[in-house]
């Protein structure tokens, strides 16, 4: 009976450990670097996984240079918002996604210009596997209780 008591102890040990995240080192080493730098990252990325030539290099850095500094704006945005206690009304939340979604039309059709076919097919394939798992993430986080994701509440 003892044994039985200290196996089941063991266990149940073992599964908190095993169910306890750690931080995202990867996260926390980006943020330490300068936008210029992340820039650069995604850039060789992208040169690596599409096979960009010189001038496409070029172009796309100049558009992720953009996109990055757009980033850094809404989030600066969305941190001061946060903080205040005004609601977006309907028409204003209406207003913010129509924008963004026409920013990533405009943004589609620069790298559609600047990526061969190709390419083109393979960075989208890229965005849409990112984009599922930042929502896979994201609704994960979402069923989390505070005192488990850390927040300060």
């Amino acid at each position: 009976m003892k044994k039985l008591f200290i196996v089941a102890l063991l266990v149940v040990g073992m599964t908190s450990f095993a169910q306890e995240k750690k931080a995202r080192p990867e996260r926390a080493k980006m943020e330490q670097m300068t936008p210029e730098q992340r820039n650069q990252l995604h850039l060789k990325k992208m040169t690596l996984e599409l096979d960009l030539n010189a001038s496409q290099q070029k172009e796309m850095s100049k558009i992720i240079a953009e996109q990055s500094a757009k980033r850094e704006a809404k989030m600066a945005e969305r941190k001061a918002t946060k903080d205040s206690v005004k609601k977006l009304t309907s028409d204003e939340i209406f207003a913010k996604k129509s924008k963004m979604l026409d920013e990533q039309i405009v943004m589609k059709e620069r790298v559609k210009k600047i990526l061969t076919p190709e390419q083109y097919k393979k960075w989208d394939d890229m965005k849409s596997k990112r984009h599922h798992g930042m929502k896979k993430r994201m609704m994960h986080h979402k069923d989390r209780k505070p005192a488990e994701t850390g927040d300060k509440k």
